[in-house]
């Protein structure tokens, strides 16, 4: 090949590089995160939840709640930490590995002891982690059936406690694709601000 016809063939090459280089490697990049900023401003923020004019979540990272007066989300399956993002998983465990068995034995004891006076049927999202292991919903009825334990740890009426659960449960997509669903922080910080008004 003569050196014409290698640089007839080699400037138009990196001509194109350079172009779609800078096409989509910086100009698609900017106009799309520019884009979502402007339409989408609270999701390409990360969802985050503020109180007090001070972020204290994501709608999107379930947290770690613990104490009776708080309602309790799904187990985490992260590695290192509860909900850790860095570390997103499922515990990867088939039904049939006794590992499972026994962890979901363990969390339903658990549940019973911490939750007397709710149905002997632990609902199954309160007992086995998702697949990312940060979900922060619960289902309605993992909700209802930790209603009573939070109402009565934090002195109000179960009538009360359900107007929350039903205030904070969001419907489904389009109506019809998967079921309601209550996200746990936000009815927490709920019962908060409803409490400090007592």
């Amino acid at each position: 090949m003569t050196n014409a016809i290698r640089h007839r063939y080699l400037r138009p090459s990196l001509v194109l590089l350079v172009l779609f280089t800078l096409v989509t490697g910086v100009a698609y990049p900017l106009l799309t995160t520019g884009l979502s900023a402007l339409v989408f401003r609270s999701q390409a923020q990360g969802s985050l939840i503020f109180e007090a004019g001070k972020p204290v979540g994501s709608a999107l990272i379930g947290q770690s709640f613990s104490r009776p007066d708080y309602f309790w989300g799904r187990p985490s399956a992260t590695s290192d930490s509860a909900y850790n993002a860095m570390a997103s998983s499922g515990s990867n465990l088939a039904v049939s590995n006794p590992a499972l068995d026994k962890a979901v034995a363990e969390r339903v004891a658990a549940l019973r002891a911490a939750n007397p006076q709710s149905a002997p049927q632990v609902p199954v999202d309160l007992v086995t982690s998702s697949a990312s292991g940060l979900d922060p919903h619960i289902s309605v009825e993992a909700a209802n059936w930790q209603a009573q334990r939070v109402a009565a740890a934090r002195k109000l009426t179960l009538d009360q406690v359900n107007k929350l659960i039903g205030e904070n449960t969001s419907a489904p997509v389009l109506g019809f694709t998967g079921q309601p669903v209550v996200n746990v922080l936000q009815l927490n910080l709920a019962l908060d601000a409803l409490t400090s008004q007592k």
